[in-house]
């Protein structure tokens, strides 16, 4: 979400979702607040600090890593203000391992991702981290559900390999899929002890949908506008796998908004094509912006999220 007020970011998605309201993250505030530092606040005995290259990894917690616990504690304690006597699906965020580690450089400056050990320490320092919030999570807000969103928007790049060496003349080793997916899985399972079903979210082109269904994400979010014909029967095969598909289908930039069923025309149309259940399409999508929403001004992100409310709402009285 855009600005800096924790408590106005949480009076706003409350009062505006009823059905799946979220802990809003504000990277406006500075380090610490951004999807990295915020996350790696959550890392237990894995530390870090902010360089003028990003966020490398510190054998002991400073200032920044006051800090980015510091802004998770407000954004909490604001969280918790807002939802007194809520019950149902509450989403919280926090980065996915390969994401984590294609951003955390270690003390050489290179990234995580370049040492398969760094890797496993990480996903299992993150592990332990998300099992601790979940549990925070659960005793702010006793009647919530808990939903785990990982955000992965460098996972395909770490599949290809993609992701560019601190000197920017090479690039990291693709990652062998079965080791991207055991991954996720481990962190499915800590999500799934406490409680939380697993959603995957990324706003990057080929979204690998089967390896996330079969790590036993619960959804999977994504961009629509990059779909392209060749992840249709992947697609297909997640809404008849049971998997929830978060469409990003409303801009998460300011821009005119067209009518909400307008919005949400390219979902009911490749339902047909895939030739799946009109009747389905309400279980089966959520509706979403595009991706974040801390670019837009604050006016824009309220627009939007009623938007996507009436555009979700108008899927499930015409789906066809």
């Amino acid at each position: 979400m855009p600005g800096g007020d924790a408590r106005e970011a949480a009076r706003t998605v409350t009062g505006s979702l009823e059905t799946l309201p979220y802990l809003p993250e504000l990277p406006a505030r500075g380090p610490g607040a951004d999807m990295i530092g915020r996350t790696a606040g959550l890392l237990v005995e894995v530390y870090a600090h902010v360089e003028p290259s990003g966020w490398r990894i510190s054998d002991r917690p400073g200032r920044d890593t006051r800090r980015a616990r510091s802004w998770m504690g407000e954004d909490l304690d604001a969280l918790e203000e807002f939802t007194q006597d809520y019950a149902g699906d509450l989403k919280v965020s926090a980065v996915g391992p390969w994401t984590l580690a294609a951003a955390l450089e270690l003390r050489n400056g290179e990234a995580a991702l370049s040492d398969p050990g760094a890797c496993r320490d990480l996903t299992a320092s993150l592990a332990e981290g998300l099992r601790a919030h979940l549990a925070d999570v659960r005793r702010r807000v006793p009647g919530a559900r808990p939903v785990l969103q990982l955000d992965e928007p460098s996972l395909t790049a770490v599949l290809q390999g993609r992701i560019r060496s601190a000197s920017g003349y090479r690039t990291h080793r693709a990652v062998d899929r079965a080791v991207v997916e055991g991954a996720l899985r481990d962190l499915v399972a800590v999500a799934e002890e406490a409680g939380a079903p697993v959603v995957v979210h990324s706003c990057a082109p080929e979204v690998p949908f089967a390896l996330l269904r079969r790590a036993g994400v619960r959804g999977i979010s994504f961009d629509f506008g990059l779909l392209t014909e060749r992840e249709e029967e992947a697609i297909g095969e997640a809404v008849e796998g049971g998997t929830t598909l978060l469409a990003g289908v409303v801009p998460g930039v300011d821009g005119p908004l067209s009518d909400p069923a307008g919005s949400v025309m390219g979902v009911r149309t490749l339902w047909r094509r895939l030739g799946l259940a009109p009747g389905t399409l309400a279980e089966s999508v959520v509706v979403t912006p595009s991706c974040g929403l801390a670019g837009a001004s604050p006016a824009y992100a309220r627009s939007v999220l009623a938007h996507c409310v009436r555009a979700a709402r108008s899927l499930a009285d015409n789906p066809e």
